[in-house]
């Protein structure tokens, strides 16, 4: 989104481009993304940013809650399917604050959280986010 004025992008609208950067995430990955889910909330909550010892909310754009792939097992049962959360207000920050359009930040981030998922290194994660380009 290249906007400039009016209001800023809706929960929903967020939501929808996480959802585009997931459909250009290439194979093998985009088979094993089945079941993450996209959360969008204004900023994380204080338990979170303790937690990862963030001093300032706007440092956290997004969050990946989950057993990476490579520490997963048949025999692990009872937790919850994994999500991606957008913290939107950093994300809104961010995009004010730089020339990257707000569809390759939200990108960006899907797939550093992606990356996650998979148990990938930030080397891994950065060849990734340049094949989906």
């Amino acid at each position: 989104m290249t906007r400039r004025f009016g209001l800023p992008p809706s929960p929903a609208e967020f939501e929808a481009l996480a959802h585009a950067a997931f459909a250009r995430i290439p194979q093998p990955f985009a088979q094993h993304l089945d079941g993450i889910t996209v959360h969008i909330e204004e900023f994380a909550d204080e338990e979170t940013l303790r937690a990862l010892e963030i001093d300032d909310p706007f440092g956290l754009t997004g969050l990946y809650h989950g057993r990476s792939m490579d520490t997963d097992s048949v025999w692990i049962s009872g937790e919850f399917p994994p999500r991606i959360t957008l913290y939107r207000q950093p994300l809104l920050a961010e995009w004010c604050e730089t020339e990257v359009q707000l569809e390759d930040l939200v990108a960006h981030v899907v797939i550093h959280e992606v990356g996650h998922h998979f148990g990938l290194s930030d080397e891994a994660m950065h060849a990734l986010e340049d094949e989906v380009r």
